[in-house]
């Protein structure tokens, strides 16, 4: 009797939150007490291994998302496992084609994420079979196999297929040099650590020193709430860093789009290097009349951007300067690899979204992967930084003079330390049963 073949056996979600609203950590205009939170994904096979993803929120909602991830669940177990990592683009689309769950999107919010969480478990599964990063997976891929991941029906009006080949070609040579490079010196960090909007001016002014000593060349503040404050605060940052370390701001989404234009004018004689989220994050022609009208400012946004779909938009408005992707808002690795190709394209640099648990874990391989074997620069490159909740992972991001480490382990970094998931889980977890912990 021939051997039952190996198959998908279980998708297990997880509720995962961590009280951070009660320091303030991640602060912001829009989100003033936020608690970050993973809904957090394991795919166990048949045969016994695990890929661990998961999808970020901020608290209240992330149940919400569990529930995504577990209406996603019959749609792949049972699949064998073979044909499910020997083609993760047809794996991805299965997720987010079923016709009667994508009538929730299509292709954005929970359902979405949802998707996100368990194709970034099934790259993470095929990293730890073949023994590499996910980085190091991605960046050894033919042309080929990297385009035939890529779903191309939205987006060829843009980007065709043989220009995204042409791109990964070009690319080819240089990548053992740059392979060699990234494993020696690494890649460019930026930290949000400091500017949280919670932080007393004393906390702002410590930690934006300590990051500069620390050997970061950008740091980044939240502001939006208060424009008075935030001229203290850009005056108080600047005094400490000095004029050399570029500073980027952060709106998350507080404003209209006149209202940004006009709130950035005395905000300008700080030399912000970036405005980021200035507004919502769906007005692609508001970003574009923003960056045309507080230029040299730079213009981002992306943590908040759905799909390759409005990425496409963005760049072809030319409504940014800077192409902020996240590792689970779209739908995990597959996509952003459609969007780091369009963002090569159109010359525009890649600085990936990271503020919340495990983000740095996880685009630190996107940004990798495109510095080897796509755009092949790391020019005006940098990957988000935020000192936060690293220890509850077992391959944690590493962090020397102001620049990511390239990982060395197998997998993408998402998997939670089992205790932490235990003590973290929400609401039966033991951390949320003390007192100190009010629920939000």
């Amino acid at each position: 009797m021939a051997p039952l073949a190996e198959v998908i056996s279980a998708i297990d979600a997880v509720d995962v939150r961590f009280p951070t609203s009660l320091s303030l950590d991640g602060s912001d205009a829009m989100n003033p007490e936020p608690d970050y939170s993973a809904a957090y994904v394991t795919i166990r096979t048949s045969a016994g291994d695990e890929g661990y993803g998961l999808a970020f929120t901020v608290g209240r909602g992330n149940d919400v998302e569990v529930a995504a991830v577990r209406a996603l669940v019959p749609l792949v177990v049972g699949m064998p496992v073979a044909d499910a990592l020997a083609d993760l683009g047809a794996f991805s689309r299965r997720l987010t084609g079923d016709s009667q769950l994508r009538w929730l999107g299509p292709d954005k919010g929970a359902i979405h994420m949802a998707a996100a969480a368990i194709v970034n478990a099934a790259w993470d599964l095929r990293a730890r079979r073949e023994g590499k990063p996910v980085w190091r997976l991605l960046a050894e891929m033919s042309p080929e196999e990297l385009v035939g991941l890529v779903d191309f029906r939205y987006l060829q009006d843009a980007l065709t297929r043989d220009e995204a080949l042409d791109i990964l070609r070009r690319a080819e040579p240089g990548r053992a040099a740059r392979q060699a490079e990234l494993l020696e010196s690494g890649f460019p960090a930026y930290t949000t650590t400091p500017g949280w909007l919670g932080y007393s001016p004393e906390k702002l002014a410590a930690l934006a020193k300590e990051a500069v000593e620390d050997g970061f060349t950008q740091i980044k503040l939240k502001v939006g709430a208060d424009l008075d404050e935030d001229v203290r605060r850009l005056r108080l940052a600047r005094d400490v860093v000095g004029p050399d370390v570029r500073i980027a701001i952060d709106a998350n989404q507080a404003w209209g789009v006149g209202q940004a234009i006009e709130w950035l004018r005395p905000l300008a004689e700080f030399d912000p290097y970036w405005i980021e989220e200035p507004t919502s994050p769906d007005d692609v022609l508001g970003h574009a009349a923003i960056r045309r009208a507080v230029a040299p400012i730079k213009v981002a946004t992306g943590e908040h951007t759905h799909n390759a779909v409005m990425f496409k938009q963005l760049l072809q408005a030319e409504a940014i300067d800077v192409l902020q992707l996240d590792a689970s808002r779209v739908a995990g690795v597959t996509e952003n690899i459609a969007i780091l190709l369009l963002a090569a394209k159109f010359g525009v640099p890649v600085c990936p979204h990271a503020g919340g648990v495990g983000l740095c874990e996880m685009v630190q391989h996107l940004s990798m992967f495109d510095f080897v074997a796509v755009s092949g620069t790391q020019t005006d490159r940098v990957i988000e930084y935020v000192d936060h909740l690293h220890e509850h992972f077992v391959d944690p991001v590493r962090i020397e003079r102001g620049r990511y480490l390239a990982p060395r382990k197998p997998g993408l970094g998402a998997r939670l330390h089992a205790d932490s998931v235990a003590q973290y889980r929400f609401p039966d977890g033991p951390v949320w049963q003390r007192d100190a912990v009010v629920v939000a």
